[in-house]
């Protein structure tokens, strides 16, 4: 595994391993890693939902929209519509940074953002590993026609709420046909609906915390 590392083939799972090695070491005893639970689904697939639900469990909650909200306004009012991307991101980074210091410091978090592609959520996961943390992945898979239901009714909200970014259903069927899925490669969990049934889910994986911040 050593040798993997430095030749840089070490998978994310390796590298986690090498990681709670070092730790258990350093400390003379195990140490959970703090988790960071990232998130892959389309709008509409209920990710804020559920991870507010980790945030009352005990977990940090992190919102890249929120944050493009209070610095640029609204989506389409303050600024055009075309330019979300390049305004959301100098918000990532920022988000990237804050998660880091959070997982440093011993806090299990979430990020309430949709990781689309796989080159996505493995960047996001090696910046978790490197700041000492779990990466948990979970998979949104919603249908079209209930998500474009959800987002209608959010629709009008848009302007005063930083979750409820406005989106037609042509815009919705453009983004899905970018969205890559979590593959059998990619280590997921399967979102059900139900924010309690991750949540036993992550007790079940640690079974010796209450599945909050340490």
């Amino acid at each position: 595994m050593l040798h993997e590392e430095r030749a840089d083939t070490l998978t994310l799972e390796g590298r986690f391993e090498i990681a709670h090695i070092s730790a258990t070491t350093l400390s003379g005893g195990p140490s959970p890693a703090p988790r960071a639970i990232l998130m892959s689904g389309l709008q509409g697939s209920g990710k804020t939902t559920l991870a507010r639900a980790l945030e009352q469990a005990g977990f940090r909650r992190l919102c890249p929209d929120e944050e493009v909200f209070r610095r640029y306004g609204h989506y389409g009012r303050d600024f055009p519509r075309g330019e979300f991307l390049v305004r959301e991101a100098p918000v990532l980074k920022d988000i990237a940074l804050e998660l880091k210091e959070l997982l440093a410091a011993g806090h299990d978090t979430v990020v309430d953002h949709g990781f689309w592609t796989p080159e996505e959520r493995a960047l996001w996961a090696a910046t978790v590993l490197e700041a000492g943390g779990e990466p948990v992945l979970i998979y949104l898979p919603v249908p079209h026609e209930v998500r474009w239901d959800r987002i209608r009714k959010r629709n009008e909200q848009s302007l005063v709420d930083a979750n409820s970014i406005e989106f037609s259903e042509q815009d919705l069927l453009r983004h899905a046909g970018r969205f890559s899925p979590p593959a059998n490669d990619e280590p997921h969990i399967v979102y059900d609906g139900t924010p309690e049934h991750v949540l036993a889910e992550l007790r079940r994986a640690r079974p010796s915390t209450d599945g909050g911040s340490h």
